[in-house]
Order: C-alpha cells, then structure tokens, then sequence
C-alpha cells in the first residue's frame, strides 16, 4: 500500500468518524503490508498516531498526514514515536485539551494522549466492556487488574451492585476514580484496592461469592505478573470466588498464546467452569491472525 492509498483509505474510514473513539487504522494487525508499525484513531476532532518502527516511508507519511488534517474535520495531529526511548508523543499540529477523555458507547474515559507510556485507556476491549455493562445489572463484580477501572465504568453504568477493583498501582486506581466522576457514578458499593492480587486472596475472599468476575492481567510485567506462570494461581482460586452461576470473562492479550491456552487452564484447575464462547473483536481491529489478537474466553460455573 503506497502512501497515497493510506490517505485514500483514511478519508473512507473517517466518514462516519465522529465523537466517539475509532480506530480508522490498524496496521498491526497485518492486513496492509508495509504498514504493520503503524496506528491511526479518530478522537472527536484529534488524529492520533502512533508509529512502532522507523522507516524510510515516514517522512513521506507525516507530510500526507498533515495534508490530510488541514482539508478534514480534525484540528490536531499528535505522533508518538514508539519506536525511540521513553515513546515520546509530539503534536504536530493544533493543541490537546487538558482534559481530554475517549468517548465509547456514551461512557467517558480519561485519555494522556501525551504520556511516554499507555494512554489509560484500551480501545481494543470495547466488546468486553460492552459485554459487561448488558450482563452487569444487579450483579456483584470482581474487577481484577483492573488498571483504570474502565470495566468497573461499564458494570456501574450496567446497574451492578456492586464492583471490587483491584490493581497493584494506586496511580491507575486514582484515575479509576475519576473516571467514575466523569460519568457522574455514585461510587457507593464501588471499592479501589490497591493490592498485589497474587498475595491477596484472603481479601479478595470477604467479598465472595462474585456474579460476575473479570480477569484482565497485562501480558508480562515483570515481578508482577507472567501469563505462563501465574494466571493459573489465579483460576485455581476461582472456587473460592464464585457459586454456581458465576460467570468468569478472562482476558489474554498474549500475541504467543492462544485460546486453548486458558481453555486448557480451566478444564485442568477449574473444571467446574464450563467455556461458552470466545467474544467477537472490534471489527477495526482485525488481524491477520486471529488467535495473535485480544482474546476474551467467556467462562460460566456450572455445578
């Protein structure tokens, strides 16, 4: 795909564009070759970048984009450079509000659109986060790794009874406040523990049985967390969580594992849950190969 052609397919996929958050590229997922370090969201009236590699093409692309921005809706061109020590972001053109928050499905979220980390907020779970707010009302809600508690947000905003957040980083559990603020939720029966969930069992354990629990740990973070090794403590635990009826929604966004990876971890550790069904991913976020992608295993206890 020449640069030109990304532009002709920019204008076609920012048609609908509007408020709410869009993924208008996704060249990580593989389907345009020459392109795979390369991502372009649609935030209201912000064009996000982010740039995973360098390549003799870069020049050529920041000129087409700057072109695109000026004859569009959007005012603001932001880049972050992933690829340089510290993913410094730069804006390009126009200026970022202060404030600035994703719109998804009328729920608000905290965006740093200028951090040299993540952005404190996911894109690609939009169909959990979906799933959660249709099967949250009058459920109680584990939340684990819950990072901003954007899914605490959708259970709430579903009319959950209640949601337990737990996230080693008080920062992230700070902003998951404020998130609740920002959809004017009442955080009463809305707890934000900040706990090593690997040595919190006991705690997590006062509030149980949970109707509805999320699993949605970071890949690798090293002392922390490793999918390999340590989502398996955390479905041996499961029992102990749950009754029957339960439903567990466990996350893997390990490009190495797939599926049977965790369907596997269930039927040795939890056999007592039974998997119903892998949720669909945001149509803008296809892959190439499907099972290198988000995956979200839906799990419901049944004895």
């Amino acid at each position: 795909m020449t640069v030109k052609q990304l532009k002709e397919l920019l204008e076609e996929n920012t048609k609908d564009a509007g408020e709410e958050f869009k993924r208008i590229f996704h060249g990580r997922g593989g389907l345009f070759e020459g392109w795979k370090h390369l991502t372009i969201d649609s935030i209201d009236t912000i064009l996000n970048v982010a740039l995973f590699m360098q390549d003799e093409k870069e020049e050529e692309l920041l000129a087409m984009l700057k072109e695109f921005v000026a004859s569009s809706r959007f005012t603001t061109l932001v880049i972050q450079r992933r690829y340089l020590k510290g993913a410094p972001s730069e804006v390009l053109m126009g200026e970022v509000p202060k404030n600035l928050f994703a719109l998804e499905n009328g729920m608000k979220f905290k965006l740093n659109l200028l951090s040299n980390q993540n952005s404190l907020y996911f894109p690609d779970m939009k169909n959990g986060r979906a799933f959660v707010r249709e099967n949250a009302k009058d459920k109680r809600v584990l939340n684990l790794f819950s990072y901003t508690c954007a899914f605490s947000v959708a259970a709430k905003m579903g009319g959950a009874q209640s949601v337990v957040n737990i996230d080693m980083s008080k920062g992230a559990l700070s902003v998951g406040k404020a998130n609740h603020h920002l959809n004017a939720i009442d955080s009463k029966g809305v707890s934000f523990l900040p706990h090593n969930i690997l040595k919190s069992f006991s705690r997590i354990r006062k509030d149980a049985p949970y109707d509805l629990i999320i699993i949605d740990p970071p890949t690798l973070q090293r002392g922390s967390f490793e999918a390999t090794k340590d989502y398996e403590k955390i479905i041996k635990r499961l029992h102990e969580m749950s009754m029957e009826g339960s439903m567990v929604l466990a996350c893997l966004n390990a490009p190495e594992l797939d599926s049977n990876f965790l369907i596997r971890l269930f039927g040795e550790l939890a056999s007592e849950f039974t998997f119903v069904k892998r949720l669909e991913n945001v149509q803008e976020f296809a892959s190439q190969e499907e099972e290198r992608s988000l995956k979200n295993l839906l799990f419901i206890r049944s004895r």
